[in-house]
């Protein structure tokens, strides 16, 4: 029963993720490699806001 709330818990937490990255302006499949990754998710939306190229923003990130 534990295992199934933090996976449950685990899904809610990447796909509060890869909506902040989509909104961010980052492509649905990089959004999604992001939000399964352990970046920096302010980081990653800042990178987006001054600037930087999403690819160059996740090679940074990554």
């Amino acid at each position: 029963m534990e295992t199934v709330e933090i996976d449950s818990e685990q899904a809610r937490v990447v796909s509060w993720r890869l909506h902040v990255l989509v909104e961010a302006g980052y492509p649905i499949t990089l959004a999604e490699r992001l939000a399964h990754s352990e970046i920096d998710l302010h980081r990653a939306v800042e990178l987006i806001l001054s600037g930087c190229r999403h690819e160059t923003a996740a090679e940074i990130l990554l």
